[in-house]
């Protein structure tokens, strides 16, 4: 609701931010720093204090207020990062590739504070690591060539994209007549085997139209064939998946 170039103070005050690479002075403690963040965005000095704190507990970096930020580790680097992000209590925080050089904990540690900050932020995630998005984030905005080419909910794209669904099914039973039973299903547009994973069973892949629901139907053929239905579940479409489709080439180059 407001013009960035006309009230550019008012607006970058609503606005939190951690580039990939935080914007950390190595000479001073995280206390000194962020007090230091705190003036530059006008917090009052009277709430400064009580702030602050907040922020300690919630990033988790009390125990190293009075450390100098040289000395951190990267993770505990990139919390510092985020705090300062915080400075301010913005309504709006936008972060670049937060978790990029973390090891496997660190990166855990830093989902589930991003993942909290959800609950009083709206969050502005940019990454290339598809299933940290599709972990973290409520909506994902896929923005190709300067483009957004999809915008929704991933359980929205998940179920929109492409035009087939696909099962895999364990049935026990002759594998060529359960595979002519499974082809003969209304609207399966496709039946592959897969081979066997489980003593006298075939695991078989059923493609249908994404407007068909063929899963009742398969239940109720199987069950009429004498065959034993093991497993029916949906193979998921991935966030990887959608990406690919939606930016590949044979798209019309978008």
């Amino acid at each position: 609701g407001m013009d960035i170039l006309e009230q550019p103070r008012e607006a970058k005050r609503r606005i939190g931010y951690l580039p990939e690479l935080p914007p950390l002075y190595m000479d001073m403690t995280v206390e000194e720093y962020l007090k230091f963040v705190c003036e530059i965005k006008e917090v009052r000095r009277k709430s400064q204090k009580a702030h602050l704190d907040d922020l300690y507990n919630l990033v988790k970096i009390t125990d190293v207020r009075h450390r100098l930020i040289r000395n951190l580790s990267k993770g505990y680097k990139q919390r510092v990062g985020v705090a300062q992000a915080l400075v301010g209590n913005p309504e709006v925080v936008i972060m670049d590739e937060p978790t990029v050089g973390l090891d496997p904990k660190q990166i855990i540690e830093i989902r589930k504070l991003i993942s909290g900050l959800g609950e009083n932020h709206t969050v502005v995630l940019s990454s290339h690591i598809l299933h940290e998005v599709a972990d973290v984030c409520d909506r994902v905005v896929i923005i190709n060539k300067g483009q957004i080419v999809a915008q929704d909910t991933l359980a929205n794209l998940t179920h929109g994209i492409g035009e087939s669904i696909r099962l895999t099914v364990r049935i026990i039973g002759p594998e060529k007549p359960v595979t002519r039973m499974l082809r003969e299903i209304p609207g399966v547009k496709y039946v592959e085997t897969l081979g066997s994973r489980e003593a006298d069973s075939v695991d078989y892949l059923v493609e249908s139209d994404s407007k068909t629901d063929v899963r009742r139907p398969l239940v109720n053929a199987v069950l009429a064939g004498g065959y034993s239905l093991l497993m029916l579940k949906p193979m998921d479409v991935t966030l990887e998946d959608i990406f690919l489709q939606l930016t590949s080439e044979d798209k019309g180059g978008i």
